[in-house]
């Protein structure tokens, strides 16, 4: 990791600002180290689009970055209003960074109601640019504006940009046969275009993006094209933007390798992958659409020449039923969902407890309960992990900590179902789902050897010499059943949910069975090897702030502040929340303060205290939204002076 860049001056919200420079002929050109800046529009304005290809340019230019979109929890909500506004924020910088930021120095609203819902999140002295078409009586009365803002002076500590976006967008098409309504969807890309030129972003991979996103209709992509660069040529040319800024790439940020922009759920689609190709199985995925996961179905129903096979089922329960089918045929099994989903398969699950099949559990987490915030973030679904089926029935809990770590944790959780041959809860959430940072592309030499060895015979011999095969015969390290794929001469066994007998799988009502293999279920995920949690504790500290999940970037954002002021803290940040890592308890001891932050009402810290006794404090969040950075230096820092 480095530190930031120093510089001549930092602005207060840490902005660090470099000299002034300008070329004969050119506008000033000033240099900084980060700029965090937020896309907001109405839900039909493309904001996303906007948000992603600014993203893949600046990712391409070698900036580090981390995302943050956010949409309307409605699938069309009325436009102009609050709740149908859609925002991406996006945060990069010349240096190593953690999280989206905490606020924006720059906001492109797109309409009143863009302008309304994000104006709360603006330091005084940020730049605001207006689509000052959309501002009309009737659009700003809908949203709860008696006067306009951008006359009535209550935007006077902003820098304000007026720009009349559709209006330009239309006059720069007018040489289209296009209708005004036509054109004027190409708004975002004239924005696009504006702000490309403001940070000196490339325009040749978005002008190639769009002559491909249209290539069935060209004179749309034309007609983008020009509006994009419309936008750059009006940065260039208007006196209203004096000053353009330049982010050098972060080349100290990464080590060496080949990087490629990501999101949480393509980085997960691409691990499963790996996972599969390194444990020679086909990849099968049963799975029903749901928000935040759909993405990974759509990814993995793309590359059926990695011997990936997707089945979008007509409801949840029948997509893992499929997935354990293909489980028990040989495949690597994978089911996609969010928390309601969860809950349905909740049965099928303790089916493959019982079964001791290798199965994946991917749940992309989001608001709740119910339906609750389906496009917003939530860390809430760890005790329906844990403890979410009938009877006694233990499942490992994986959890990725990045966008990009969602490629390893999915290996990391391939290789525990099948090694330890078991179903595994893979818990990410719409934060890491939707966001997007920079990932190195690995070797195929440093991705882990997954190799499965089928059950190819007999495995037991009677008391009378007679060789036979049992499917509840134990491996004596992990505790795993061997994996008999079905017409396998001579491997015949039985299955089904009711309580097998120890070793010959048959079907067994007897008390002491049942209670030696509820035992031994449960001793199998004991015993799963995690590596030993890794502390971050360079001063002796007596606070330790214990994270899991999406949680990381802000925690250790906030970490490195509180350093950086002198104050001690130790950091520690868990992937395997079961089982826990084995030197967990005695890390925790060593502190005179623990401190868990979690998007939930405290379900980490609940564990952490049944199982260690240690008098772990929660603070907790559940408004949809990640923690931001200063939010947590102030409860810790409290915690440390307290």
């Amino acid at each position: 990791m480095t530190s930031q860049v120093s510089s001549p001056a930092e602005q207060a919200d840490g902005t660090v600002v470099g000299e002034q420079r300008k070329p004969a002929g050119a506008k000033d050109v000033r240099r900084l180290n980060r700029v965090i800046i937020r896309f907001a529009g109405d839900s039909g304005d493309g904001m996303q689009l906007t948000g992603d290809r600014f993203t893949s340019e600046t990712a391409s230019f070698g900036n580090d970055l981390s995302t943050l979109p956010n949409f309307p929890a409605e699938i069309r909500a009325p436009a102009g209003t609050l709740p149908g506004v859609s925002s991406f924020q996006l945060h990069f910088a010349d240096h190593d960074i953690l999280t989206p930021g905490d606020a924006p120095n720059v906001l492109v609203a797109m309409n009143p109601a863009a302008l309304k819902a994000n104006i709360g999140d603006m330091p005084r002295g940020a730049e605001i640019i207006v689509n000052t078409d959309e501002f009309t009586k009737r659009a700003m009365q809908k949203v709860g504006y008696e006067t306009s803002p951008l006359e009535d002076g209550s935007l006077d500590g902003y820098h304000l940009h007026p720009v009349p976006l559709t209006t330009l967008t239309v006059e720069a098409l007018k040489e289209f046969d296009l209708t005004r309504k036509e054109a004027e969807r190409s708004k975002n890309m004239f924005a696009l275009g504006l702000l490309s030129w403001m940070y000196h972003r490339p325009t040749e991979g978005t002008e190639k993006f769009l002559k491909s996103k249209f290539a069935k209709k060209p004179d749309i992509a034309a007609a983008n094209i020009a509006a994009y660069r419309a936008g750059w040529n009006f940065g260039e040319t208007t006196e209203d933007f004096a000053v353009s800024y330049e982010v050098a790439p972060a080349a100290k940020a990464f080590p060496p390798g080949t990087y490629r922009n990501i999101s949480g759920n393509l980085a997960l689609a691409y691990g499963l992958i790996a996972a599969s190709r390194q444990a020679d199985l086909p990849l099968f995925l049963g799975s029903y659409p749901i928000t935040p996961a759909s993405d990974i179905l759509h990814e993995l129903s793309r590359h059926k020449n990695f011997g990936v096979r997707t089945f979008q089922a007509e409801d949840e329960i029948a997509g893992i039923g499929a997935a354990l089918g293909a489980a028990f045929g040989g495949s690597l099994a994978v089911t996609t969902t969010s928390g309601p989903g969860v809950a349905l398969k909740s049965e099928t699950i303790g089916l493959a407890v019982s079964l001791e099949l290798p199965l994946l559990v991917v749940d992309i987490q989001r608001g709740g309960p119910s339906t609750g915030l389906p496009t917003k973030t939530e860390q809430a679904d760890l005790l329906q992990a844990m403890y979410g089926r009938n009877g006694e029935a233990p499942v490992p809990v994986v959890a990725p900590r990045t966008p990009a770590d969602c490629f390893d944790a999915a290996l990391e959780a391939a290789r525990i179902a099948l090694t330890y041959r078991t179903p595994v809860f893979l818990l990410s959430d719409g934060y890491l789902a939707n966001g997007s940072e920079p990932w190195r592309i690995p070797e195929a030499g440093e991705l882990p050897d997954l190799t499965v060895q089928f059950a190819r015979g007999p495995n037991h011999t009677l008391d009378d010499g007679t060789e036979v095969f049992w499917p509840y015969k134990r491996d004596p390290h992990t505790l795993a059943r061997p994996w008999a794929v079905p017409g396998t001469p001579g491997l015949e066994h039985r299955i089904g949910g009711i309580e097998k007998q120890d070793g010959t799988g048959n079907i067994s009502y007897d008390p002491a069975n049942h209670d030696f293999m509820v035992r031994t279920r449960q001793a199998k995920i004991d015993g799963i090897s995690v590596p030993d949690i890794e502390v971050d504790d360079p001063d002796g500290a007596k606070t330790l702030v214990l994270g899991w999940g999406s949680t990381y970037g802000p925690i250790t954002a906030a970490v490195r502040r509180l350093r950086a002021a002198g104050d001690a803290i130790a950091q520690a940040h868990l992937r395997h929340l079961n089982p826990f890592p084995h030197n967990l308890g005695d890390v925790l001891k060593k502190y005179d303060k623990v401190v868990v932050p979690e998007m939930n009402l405290g379900q980490l810290a609940t564990l952490v205290r049944a199982k260690y006794l240690v008098d772990a404090e929660s603070y907790n969040q559940v408004n949809g939204m990640p923690f931001k950075a200063e939010q947590l230096a102030t409860v810790l820092k409290e915690t440390i002076d307290g």
